[in-house]
Parts: C-alpha cells; structure tokens; sequence
C-alpha cells in the first residue's frame, strides 16, 4: 500500500528555516517523479518544486534560491529545506508521488494528475 507521510511543520518567524519530510511506503522515490505543494486558505494549490524521473529538480519562481528539495534514498524520504521564509511561505504543504509512470504525466505547477497525497504538513510564518 502506497502511502505519503510528511512532517516537520510549524511556526516560525519571518526569516526563519523549516525542514519537512515526506516518507513514503509502498514505492521507492528513487524510480519515481514527486513533488512538493503548497495551498493557502482562499488560494488555488502550487507547485513548489519536484524531482523529475532523471532526478533533476525544479522549483517554482517564488521559492528558487530560497528551498531546496533533497533526497535520501536510503530512507526513502524527500526534504524539503526552507531557508528565508516568509508570511507569503504560510500554507499547509503536501508531498505526492507518482507511481511507476513513464513519462511522469503529472502537473507540478498545479498538482493534477498524481496518484498519491499525503496529509499535509502546515507551516505558519509570522512577521
């Protein structure tokens, strides 16, 4: 069973640094395209950035030189570092997969298309 877990979340001041997780069973990162998203409360979800199936990263315009996605193969968990967070950083953060896909067919900018979420994760920036 294919399951998404992230953590890591919390408060933090203008600023500050965040690390999230994303744990995955069932299937390995390593073979597989995934991404990081975010939605604040009133807007559409975004893309903040995603490993691509040759294991290149992209992120988003709003996040670049700020996060930084990882990965542990050995765990089978992908990081998402947040450097230089800011009030606009507030949202509840989600961690999905696409699954044994080749090509990986899912949009990263919206998130439609991929096959597993996880719960979420909510980080809070205060000025």
């Amino acid at each position: 069973q294919v399951q998404l877990l992230e953590s890591g979340g919390g408060s933090v001041q203008s600023g500050g640094s965040l690390r999230l997780s994303c744990a995955a069973s069932g299937f390995t990162f390593n073979r597989n395209c995934m991404g990081w998203f975010r939605q604040a409360p009133g807007k559409e979800r975004e893309g903040v950035g995603n490993i691509n199936k040759d294991g290149s990263i992209t992120y988003s315009d709003s996040v670049e030189g700020r996060f930084t996605i990882s990965q542990d193969n050995a765990k089978n968990i992908v990081y998402l570092q947040m450097n230089s967070l800011n009030f606009e950083d507030t949202a509840m953060y989600y961690c999905a997969a696409e699954v044994a896909r080749d090509p990986c067919l899912g949009d990263y900018a919206a998130g439609r298309g991929l096959d597993y979420w996880g719960q979420g994760t909510q980080v809070t920036v205060s000025t």
